[in-house]
């Protein structure tokens, strides 16, 4: 009989051991006896009765994700693939409605995803898939909701983290994108290049408004000292026209020194022989001479007034005589 009794006495031992288990933290334990429900064990160490009470099932309570993949078409005809990531959790006040009402609680959030997002995304051309995703993420979550809080689930958020369109729609884009840029750039750059033309065009302009102020003062320092000079010289007796000779003279010596001075001079071929300054002088004494006569003859010339029985062809200019000791 003993060892009978021992037997007997480890099987009970089991069987009251195995009446307590333990709960973790952020987990639910169903408790069914003879199949109908009975209750709900939180964390910690819980009982049950032996042989009639058992765990039906653990309900995870933390905050899952599930990642929904879809593929639907936008209002321009672009198909295009969604990655909708939906965060839930199982409410712990009802948790016997997540158990039991729901078999497949995934599914069933995957197909309102589905439902959803080809209600909505259809309505929007492609841009505005992207530009609009958090609409779209909004109405996911509210029908969601609306749906799975009946099944004591509670829809936390919904993210929209993928848009995927058809891979020649992504070149096109991309090349769309590459050639508007390219156009902003091209503006950009004609913008800098016509600043670049109006600067250096302004800085021209005043390059030859100083320079020509520059000629200017120039010419009037030289017309100044020839003016000196030929005073200069007609005090020692030197009459207007030779000092205006002697000046041109000295002149035309400068301009061969300078340009001998000069390595960088191109060659000029001038009149170099030594009678050359004395041609020169004489050339330009006679023209002097010459227009002094002229000038001379013009200051004795009478006028000649055009009476009225005269014509134009009655009137010589090369005639000196006076008219009125004609009549």
């Amino acid at each position: 009989m003993e060892p009978f009794l021992i037997i007997l006495l480890l099987a009970g031992l089991s069987i009251l051991f195995s009446s307590f288990f333990t709960v973790k933290q952020q987990t639910a334990v169903v408790v069914e006896r003879f199949g109908k429900f009975t209750g709900i064990r939180q964390s910690g160490l819980q009982f049950k009765l032996p042989i009639i009470d058992k765990i039906a099932g653990r309900v995870n309570l933390k905050i899952q994700q599930l990642d929904v993949i879809i593929e639907t078409q936008t209002k321009d005809n672009v198909f295009i693939k969604m990655k909708v990531s939906v965060q839930f959790k199982v409410i712990p006040e009802h948790v016997y409605e997540a158990f039991y009402k729901l078999e497949y609680p995934h599914d069933q959030i995957t197909a309102y995803v589905f439902d959803v997002v080809r209600a909505e995304v259809p309505k929007l051309i492609l841009d505005d898939v992207f530009v609009r995703k958090d609409d779209v993420a909004i109405a996911v979550k509210r029908e969601l909701n609306e749906a799975m809080t009946t099944y004591g689930y509670d829809i936390i958020n919904t993210l929209v983290t993928d848009i995927d369109p058809d891979i020649q729609v992504k070149n096109a884009m991309n090349r769309i994108n590459a050639a508007e840029r390219e156009k902003t750039a091209a503006m950009f750059e004609s913008e800098a290049q016509r600043i670049r033309i109006v600067a250096k065009a302004k800085a021209e302009a005043e390059s030859k408004k100083l320079q020509g102020q520059g000629i200017a003062d120039q010419r009037r320092e030289i017309a100044r000292g020839l003016v000196e000079s030929v005073e200069v010289l007609n005090q020692v007796g030197i009459n207007s026209q030779e000092a205006s000779a002697l000046i041109v003279i000295t002149q035309h010596y400068d301009t061969l020194q300078a340009i001998g001075a000069d390595t960088n001079s191109n060659l000029i071929l001038l009149p170099n022989s030594p009678q050359a300054a004395s041609d020169m002088l004489n050339t330009m004494v006679t023209s002097f001479t010459a227009s002094n006569i002229i000038g001379e003859q013009m200051k004795i010339q009478p006028k000649r007034v055009k009476s009225k029985n005269h014509t134009s062809t009655d009137y010589n200019p090369s005639d000196t005589s006076n008219p009125d000791s004609q009549k």
